[in-house]
C-alpha cells in the first residue's frame, strides 16, 4: 500500500500511475453534500481528462438534466453559454447533488478546455440514473416531433399508458402488480423503435435512444420498488452500468470514462455486506464486465465535519454536523494513522492487515440523521478489496448548493438515499 499526503493536484501522481491504461475510473463520495469530496474529485478528474485523455464524465444524475449540461460544456448547438445556468435548471429533489457551486466550477473549466479542441475531441458530461421517466418521455417527443414524426404514435402509446398515474409513478408500481396495468409492451416497442436508429446517426439519436432506455429502466424500477427488498436497487445499478457501457461504445474504441457516484455504488459490493443482501453495484459490474485491470475504483471518507443533507425525504436541505466516526470504524483508524489529507493506493506486499479485514465504513445519503451514528450509517467493508484507492479527508465542510426550483422527488431509493 502506498500513502501520499495530499496538498496539491500533483499529489495524485501515484493514483494516476495506478490508473495507467484503465478505461474506467470511478470516483466516489461518502456523502452527497461534502465540499472537500467534490473539490478533490474535480482536481483528479481534470487531470484524467487533460493528461490521460478521458472522454467523458458520467454522474449519478438524470440523463435529460445532464444532457443540458453536456450541451453547454461541449458548446453544442442550443447549449447554454454558462454551464451554471444549466445546473440551476435541475429541479428533481435532491437538486444539491449536482446543482452546486463545486460542480459549476468544474463544468466551467470543462467548457473552457473543450473550446480549445475540435468538436470530436471534446469531453462530455452525462447522467447515468433511471428516475427521469417523464422528462425522458418529453425529450423523446421533442426529438421525434422534429426528426421522425412518423414514429410519434409509438411514443404517444407509451405516454398514454403511464398518464393515469401522473407524476405519482409509485402508484404505477403498485398497480403493475396486476398484469393488465403494466406498460411493458408499450415501452418495449418505444425502445425498439429508437434503438434501431440510434447507433447509426449522431448524438441526437443516441440521446433519444438513451431516453428510451431510461423509460424502460424506470418502468422496471417502479415495478420492483413496490415489492421491497434489493431488486429495485439492482435494477437501478444495472441500468447505470449499461448506460456507462453504451457511452463507451458511442465514444469509440479508445474511449475512457470517469464516473462520479456515491461510495455505495462505486465500491465493489462483493467486499461489503451488500453482497449477502443480494445487492450488486456499478463498481462490481464494471470489474466483472471489463476486468480489474481496466477499472479503477476510488473511495472517499472523513472522520468528522459538516455536510449538506435533509432530515426527511423531500424536505429542504441543510448543513448538518457529521460527528466523529465511531470506534472500530475505518474512519476512526484512518484518523489515528493518516495526515489531514491523503490518498491511499492499495496493493503490493506491504499492505497492512486492517486494509483487508472487515471494518465499518461510513455512508451518508441525502437523508441523514446524525443521532443514528451509534447504530446506523455504516457499511461493513474490506477496504482494500472494495476500492483500488481511497482519498482521506480528516475534517470536511459542507458544499454550496445553487438556487434552484425544487420539485418533489420519487420515493426513497433502497436502502436509503444514496
Amino acid at each position: 500500500m502506498l500513502v501520499q499526503r495530499l496538498g496539491a493536484p500533483s499529489d495524485f501522481d501515484p493514483l494516476l500511475e495506478r490508473v495507467r491504461d484503465a478505461r474506467i475510473v470511478m470516483i466516489g463520495e461518502a456523502t452527497h453534500g461534502t465540499h472537500d469530496y467534490y473539490r478533490l474529485r474535480e482536481q483528479l478528474t481534470r487531470r484524467l481528462i487533460a493528461e490521460r485523455g478521458f472522454s467523458f464524465v458520467a454522474v449519478e444524475g438524470d440523463w435529460p438534466d445532464c444532457e443540458r449540461v453536456h450541451r453547454s460544456v461541449t458548446a453544442a448547438p442550443g447549449g447554454l453559454a454558462d454551464p451554471q445556468a444549466a445546473l440551476e435548471r435541475f429541479e428533481r429533489w435532491p437538486t444539491w447533488m449536482w446543482a452546486n457551486a463545486e460542480v459549476a466550477r468544474f463544468c466551467r473549466w470543462l467548457r473552457a478546455w473543450n473550446l480549445e479542441r475540435p468538436v470530436q475531441d471534446r469531453a462530455g458530461f452525462h447522467g447515468l440514473d433511471v428516475y427521469s421517466l417523464w422528462e425522458s418521455m418529453q425529450a423523446i417527443f421533442d426529438y421525434l416531433g422534429e426528426e421522425e414524426p412518423a414514429s410519434l404514435e409509438v411514443a404517444q402509446e407509451a405516454y398514454r399508458c403511464f398518464e393515469p398515474y401522473g407524476r405519482r409513478v409509485e402508484e404505477y408500481g403498485a398497480a403493475s402488480r396486476f398484469v393488465s396495468a403494466r406498460c411493458e409492451e408499450e415501452v418495449v416497442e418505444l425502445l425498439a423503435r429508437t434503438r434501431e436508429r440510434a447507433a447509426s446517426d449522431g448524438p441526437d439519436r443516441f440521446s433519444a435512444w438513451q431516453n428510451a432506455e431510461v423509460v424502460a429502466g424506470a418502468e422496471r424500477y417502479y415495478r420492483a420498488m413496490v415489492a421491497g427488498g434489493p431488486e429495485s436497487w439492482n435494477v437501478r445499478d444495472i441500468h447505470m452500468a449499461d448506460t456507462l457501457d453504451r457511452l463507451l461504445d458511442f465514444y469509440g474504441p479508445d474511449a475512457r470514462g470517469v464516473v462520479w457516484a456515491h461510495n455505495t455504488h462505486v465500491g465493489d459490493a462483493r467486499a461489503t455486506d451488500m453482497a449477502a443482501g443480494g445487492l450488486v453495484n456499478i463498481g462490481q459490474l464494471a470489474r466483472e464486465r471489463h476486468g480489474a485491470d481496466d477499472v479503477v475504483l476510488v473511495g472517499f471518507g472523513s472522520y468528522r465535519g459538516t455536510a449538506v443533507a435533509a432530515p426527511r425525504w423531500g424536505s429542504p436541505a441543510e448543513a448538518m454536523v457529521v460527528p466523529p466516526a465511531r470506534p472500530g470504524s475505518v474512519e476512526r483508524r484512518l484518523h489515528e494513522l493518516m495526515p489531514e489529507r491523503a490518498v491511499l493506493v492499495f496493493g503490493g506486499p506491504d499492505q497492512p492487515g486492517w486494509v483487508t479485514a472487515e471494518h465499518d465504513h461510513r455512508a451518508i445519503g441525502v437523508v441523514y440523521d446524525p443521532t443514528f451514528e451509534s447504530w446506523g450509517n455504516y457499511v461493513p467493508t474490506r477496504l482494500g478489496e472494495r476500492y483500488d484507492a481511497f482519498v482521506w479527508c480528516d475534517d470536511t465542510t459542507a458544499l454550496h448548493p445553487l438556487p434552484t426550483l425544487t420539485a418533489f422527488g420519487e420515493m426513497e431509493t433502497y436502502p436509503a438515499g444514496v
